[in-house]
């Protein structure tokens, strides 16, 4: 697959694509005449296979006929079903492999910890508006840093099928180059790593070669996209078939989207139709044309307020009453009822000049002929599905699916969905047909300050993430647009069938083999931040194939699903991605999400999975969706989690109850996972005594088992075990680059902390301490300065009782703590080489805050956790129902005391008390009470 230029690979993969359709195909041991004979072959066998009643029975199987399934399906490689193909296409993938090129488990790849950053401004990424996609650039970097050639890698929140674009292009050398990296001549890749003299000198980390993938998604249209995305296409052969079919459609409709030259005798085509909403005036009760009364067409805008034409009464849009229209809809034999709009503009082409024209006589019996045709041909006229977003235009009277296209484009698209259905190639001309519906169904939206500014991209696709209808809307000419869209050479173009795609919940994937899968990425759905299915809708119901949304995982008030069904479908979904992954493998999750709360639900359900988190960074989609761009609180930047499925003998040792030489064992493996000296700046915390426990904790209490150690003992053996720096534990290969990164950089990146409760506060202040020993009176204006608002649940803490219950203070007695007087021996050259009992030491170190020891932390802690005990009793003798505000901390000290006495019903009576919000955003106490109802449920 090397080629001199992009251009020669992209000549060259058409002409091999044109001859693998036209020639003999092997196909999991088979031997086809063609691609056509081996579609034929597979589609038999799964008509009979969906005669089964218990494969039907599988969580997430869509809803559709037997038909619809067969229709867009292309088996093996694609099912619009659970695929049945997937444990033969991994067999065969691994008989393919060379076992000997790949990593064993006790390879510890490092999470790939440096922050990505790719635009979406590729041929690929733009061929379809669907609503979300990762760049596949960026995801190439992932699966190349984790995977070997031949590697299978999992998405199991696929959507457009990224993520097996980007296993295809890692065997793209163009490609590989173009991310920055350099590939020798035996075919390695090579990256650039950075050197203590400023430079970077290239080191290997992978080879070319395509990886292979499954691809799992809910939704019917999202694997539909993936599969064309991911197959071998033959663009000239498909080309030829766009013309063919758009004569015929031509030949039939071309009429509609004629209009007479403003010159006699001239005709030109119709490029788009300005719509405009019509209100009535409240005052008056004449009629307003929306885009005559309320546009700045000096400004390019819409305006705040205007006139009525008619009384000259100040309006505004929020204030003004709709004016309806009544008539007969025959494809429901209904009369409907729908807000009126009005034609105002016609944008229109003669050769290659534009013109426009305000609609005359003609336009207008044209549309109402067109209104009062018949279609014939088959048209999704499905109620719109139940859903706060799906029905938001019920207000309009847009009620069902055929209601968001004018009944010109709606013949189009019935006779364009027609014949292409009939054709050869359907899959990529279905493919061109759903990326042209955004551009030409009745949410299509005017770009009101390129109109009148006279620039280019006039017309904008509906919003993203909402299904909002315009007051001034757009009807584009369907055939024009479909043969703008048809430009699929550059976006469709992988070089094999290199993945395995199906439809269904990833929560039971029952015919993938146990530890089968090399790597995971995904990109899953975040809360209630897009309503997939709801959105889908108008697509899917063209392809007559529906999400099945009682296994979707999402929160919606509509379909009955809270935050917390949300984070049990993840944890569901998660679960059994651990169990395909292999020990010692890694997934990677994006998150993109502004709420506190969904950000735990995702970190609870990775670690109830068994998934143990070893890394977060950021990954820049340089351009924001809608609204990441208007909402003040969005995120721009999406975070990626890099986690990891233990290996084998530390799973035994977890499975049989984790001893004491099984936690060490636990700790070396976490800590060989955690990123390298050149990127150990990334995750500092992560290697930090408290961080390292909490990770211990968790993977015992999700496992159902007893915390062997305290968090005292644990730090004593954390420093008998393991080399210490800067307040970090490392392994002893580790420490020696760490010591030598050390030297290059004289300042430690300093952690960013928002302080807003005790458990941050406590953070900060170590962090505060670690490097600079002081007083109360200095540390006090600073944490001031630091403080955001405090969570209202959160009881106030005083510094005071932080620095008691969590610090050691030297009072000028005795001598002069190691920790103090490193800082000061190195920080004040007149106190360097003096004893630690010298006066002048001991004068400037008294009053003092300092870190303690691991062994002088022990009993602290102990102090701590009576302190915090004595405040979780009063909470639980509480007699009120709700308990407002509380101390977290005392919270998680009862919470874990109560686990370690398998005394679970004291932590969910507790539980029942706290506001339910503040329980949805703390990850450990979450994890202490599912854990704690579960073994409830498992005792009763």
């Amino acid at each position: 697959m090397t080629s001199s230029t992009g251009q020669e690979h992209q000549g060259n993969l058409g002409l091999q694509q044109e001859k693998k359709e036209a020639g003999p195909v092997e196909c999991l041991g088979l031997t086809f005449e063609n691609e056509q004979a081996r579609r034929e072959h597979f589609l038999a066998l799964l008509k009979e296979k969906l005669q089964d009643p218990e494969f039907r029975k599988t969580p997430g199987f869509p809803q559709g006929s037997d038909e619809a399934i067969l229709r867009i399906s292309d088996p093996p490689y694609y099912t619009a079903c659970p695929n049945p193909w997937w444990p033969d296409l991994i067999e065969s993938w691994q008989s393919e492999s060379d076992s000997s090129t790949l990593p064993n488990e006790s390879d510890h790849t490092s999470p790939f910890a440096s922050d990505v950053s790719e635009s979406k401004n590729d041929p690929v990424y733009n061929a379809h508006p669907y609503h979300t996609k990762v760049p596949h650039r960026a995801i190439t970097r992932y699966i190349l840093h984790y995977t070997r050639p031949g590697d299978i890698v999992l998405d199991c929140f696929c959507g457009t099928g990224m993520t097996g674009v980007a296993a295809d292009r890692c065997g793209n050398t163009d490609e590989i180059r173009s991310l920055g990296y350099q590939i020798n001549s035996n075919g390695a890749i090579l990256a650039p790593v950075p050197n203590n003299a400023g430079s970077s000198s290239w080191q290997e980390f992978s080879s070319v070669g395509p990886r292979k993938a499954i691809l799992v998604d809910i939704s019917p249209i999202a694997t539909h996209i993936a599969s064309n995305f991911c197959k071998p296409v033959p663009s000239e052969a498909v080309a030829q078939e766009v013309d063919r079919i758009l004569s015929e459609v031509e030949r039939r409709h071309g009429k509609m989207y004629k209009t007479k030259h403003v010159i006699a005798g001239e005709e030109g085509v119709i490029n788009y139709i300005i719509w405009s909403d019509i209100f009535a005036c409240p005052q008056c009760q004449g009629e307003i044309v929306f885009w005559e009364a309320a546009l700045d067409r000096q400004n390019a805008k819409v305006k705040d307020s205007f006139a009525c034409p008619a009384c000259s009464s100040l309006l505004q849009k929020k204030g003004l009453e709709r004016v309806w229209t009544t008539f007969y809809d025959e494809s429901i034999r209904e009369v409907v009822r729908q807000a009126k709009q009005q034609p105002v503009a016609i944008n229109y082409s003669i050769g290659s000049k534009r013109y426009e024209k305000i609609p005359d006589q003609d336009d207008l019996e044209l549309i109402q002929s067109s209104n009062e045709a018949h279609v014939s041909e088959w048209h999704p006229t499905d109620r719109m599905m139940e859903g706060r977003e799906a029905r938001r235009n019920d207000q309009s009277g847009l009620t069902h699916e055929h209601h968001f296209l004018t009944k010109r484009n709606l013949a189009v698209l019935s006779t364009l969905n027609e014949l292409l259905s009939a054709s050869e190639y359907s899959g990529a001309l279905r493919f061109i047909f759903t990326a042209t519906m955004q551009y030409v169904n009745r949410m299509c939206r005017l770009h009101v300050g390129n109109y009148f500014n006279k620039k280019g991209g006039v017309v904008d696709k509906p919003l993203e993430g909402t299904l909002y209808f315009p007051s001034i809307s757009l009807e584009v000419n369907v055939i024009s647009r479909f043969r703008l869209r048809s430009r699929i050479e550059k976006s469709l173009a992988a070089s094999g069938y290199h993945s395995g795609i199906g439809c269904c919940s990833s929560s039971a994937l029952l015919a993938i083999p146990s530890s089968s899968i090399d790597y995971i990425f995904v990109d899953p759905p975040f809360g209630a931040n897009i309503s997939y299915s709801e959105l889908n809708c108008l697509w899917e119901g063209w392809l007559n194939v529906r999400t099945a949304t009682s296994e979707e995982a999402i929160q919606n008030s509509s379909h009955g699903k809270s935050l917390d069904d949300y984070r049990h479908l993840m944890t569901k979904c998660f679960a059994e991605a651990f169990r395909l992954l292999k020990p010692g493998k890694w997934m990677t999750v994006e998150f993109s999400n502004t709420k506190a709360s969904v950000w735990n639900s995702i970190q609870t359900a990775l670690k109830d999975a068994g998934f143990v988190v070893a890394n977060v960074s950021a990954l820049d989609k340089q351009k924001g969706s809608f609204k990441a761009v208007t909402t003040p609180t969005a995120v721009k930047q999406d975070l990626i989690i890099s986690a990891y499925k233990p290996i084998r003998s530390v799973e035994v040792a977890i499975s049989e109850g984790l001893s004491t030489v099984g936690i060490w064992d636990f700790i070396r493996e976490h800590l060989s996972r955690l990123p390298s000296a050149n990127d150990i700046a990334a995750s500092l915390a992560e290697r930090e005594p408290r961080i390292l426990f909490d990770r211990l904790v968790s993977t015992c209490v999700q496992r159902g088992l007893s915390v062997p150690l305290s968090s005292g003992e644990f730090q004593i053996g954390l420093s008998d075990r393991f080399p210490e720096r800067d307040g970090m534990f490392f392994l002893s290969d580790q420490v020696g680059a760490y010591d030598r990164w050390r030297t290059s950089n004289s300042e430690l990146r300093q952690l960013s902390f928002f302080v807003n409760d005790e458990s941050s506060a406590i953070q900060w202040v170590r962090q505060k301490l670690q490097d600079r020993p002081q007083s109360y009176q200095e540390l006090q204006p600073q944490l001031f300065k630091e403080l955001q608002a405090w969570a209202k649940h959160e009881q106030s803490i005083e510094l005071k009782n932080i620095l008691e219950q969590n610090f050691l203070h030297y009072d000028g007695r005795g001598l002069v703590p190691s920790q103090i007087h490193s800082y000061l021996s190195s920080n004040f050259k007149d106190l360097r080489n003096l004893g630690k009992e010298d006066p002048k030491l001991i004068e400037k170190a008294q009053d003092r805050w300092y870190v303690p020891d691991p062994n002088k932390q022990s009993d602290l802690d102990r102090v701590r956790d009576r302190a915090l005990l004595k405040e979780f009793e009063e909470l639980k003798e509480s007699t009120q129902r709700r308990i407002k505000q509380f101390r977290t901390e005392a919270v998680r000290a009862g919470f874990k005391a109560c686990w370690q006495e398998r005394d679970y019903s004291t932590i969910v009576k507790v539980a029942a008390k706290l506001p339910e919000a503040v329980l949805q955003e703390d990850e450990k106490l979450l994890m202490y009470i599912d854990n704690a109802q579960t073994r409830l449920g498992d005792d009763a």
